[in-house]
């Protein structure tokens, strides 16, 4: 039997499962080269590459090693963005958290917001401890969002990855469950 795919609401947006059917307005921003610049991606060039985008969140849920969410705002049913984990190590109660968003929508607190929720939801569901974020350092909105929601950079992980026919650094983020606990309570 396949687990039900977690939908969830904030007092915007509806975050759910990303499908086929979304793929068009999916296109709209992976092919932004301005939203993908970071994220280790070329732009899109065909719905084929958001299919392909779409079944590897599909994959990482289904192997337990992730979950995607499409973001929605509430009076629309239109994928603006996606937030979710990658890389889960529940042995270690770890995971890496990765988020990108349409630009017509930066700056007014979206991102922000189902970013909260998706941390929440690692933290219950997933018994999470630790949330990581992996940022490029010329990538300071990012970098922005995640200190505001309480992460601490860590250091830098020098040519860390191999994209799009260049190393990059990236900076570590962390966020712990006491941490949030503690900021909770003050």
């Amino acid at each position: 039997m396949a687990k039900e795919f977690p939908i969830f609401e904030t007092d915007r947006l509806f975050l759910r499962k990303a499908t086929k059917v979304d793929a068009n307005h999916m296109f709209t921003y992976l092919s932004n080269k301005d939203v993908v610049k970071h994220m280790g991606l070329e732009p899109f060039q065909t719905l084929n590459d958001v299919y392909d985008e779409i079944n590897w969140y599909q994959s990482i849920y289904d192997e337990g090693s992730g979950i995607r969410w499409g973001i929605t705002l509430k009076d629309s049913d239109k994928v603006i963005g996606s937030c979710g984990f990658l890389n889960i190590k529940s042995k270690h109660h770890r995971a890496e958290v990765g988020f990108e968003l349409s630009k017509e929508y930066w700056g007014k607190g979206i991102a922000s917001e189902a970013l909260e929720a998706v941390l929440r939801y690692g933290y219950q569901h997933f018994q999470l401890e630790r949330i990581e974020a992996l940022i490029e350092p010329n990538n300071v909105p990012s970098q922005k969002l995640v200190e505001r929601q309480g992460f601490i950079r860590e250091g830098l992980l020098r040519h860390y990855e191999f994209t799009c026919g260049k190393f990059d650094d990236l900076y570590i983020y962390s966020l712990l469950k006491d941490d949030v606990m503690n900021r909770r309570n003050r």
